[in-house]
């Protein structure tokens, strides 16, 4: 078998771009998006601290689907790690912690581990529920990272 040249590599290349870019931009892709999000359906920082700070602030069901090792340095006050979305075992994490509540009850998302358009947990949480049924699920929209969108703001954490 002859081995390709540098130069067929080459020539080769922008179709293979083309194909990775129009498989980022198919369906499914696109539904694990962090900006498929309904815009109704999300909440900015601050107006979530704010929240979190009233008396009725124990009735939401406040989940963090990223990974472990950011839950553990630092998380919202009251929060359940449920694990990150972007993998079957999170996803089965997600569900065991909603288990028990109605459809109607309030959950808060959140994720934070990078920057909202890259974000690869906080849409396939958000579809998760919304596939179950679940109807009044915000999620907080974390700009750049949990560290400085949350904790340097002095939100609430534990």
């Amino acid at each position: 078998m002859k081995k390709p040249s540098r130069r067929s590599f080459l020539v080769q290349l922008p179709s293979g771009i083309a194909a990775l870019a129009f498989a980022l931009r198919s369906p499914r892709a696109q539904a694990q998006s962090a900006m498929t999000i309904p815009h109704t359906s999300l909440i900015e920082p601050a107006e979530a601290a704010a929240m979190l700070r009233k008396p009725n602030a124990g009735r939401w069901k406040i989940l963090q689907v990223g990974f472990r090792s950011m839950y553990e340095q630092r998380h919202i006050r009251g929060a359940v790690y449920a694990g990150p979305a972007s993998q079957p075992e999170g996803l089965t994490n997600l569900r065991s912690a909603v288990s028990g509540l109605t459809h109607e009850s309030p959950i808060l998302l959140y994720c934070g581990c990078c920057p909202w358009s890259h974000c690869p947990n906080i849409a396939p949480a958000w579809n998760a529920l919304q596939g179950m049924g679940f109807r009044s699920v915000r999620v907080i929209e974390i700009a750049n990272n949990f560290g400085d969108d949350w904790v340097a703001k002095g939100y609430p954490v534990a």
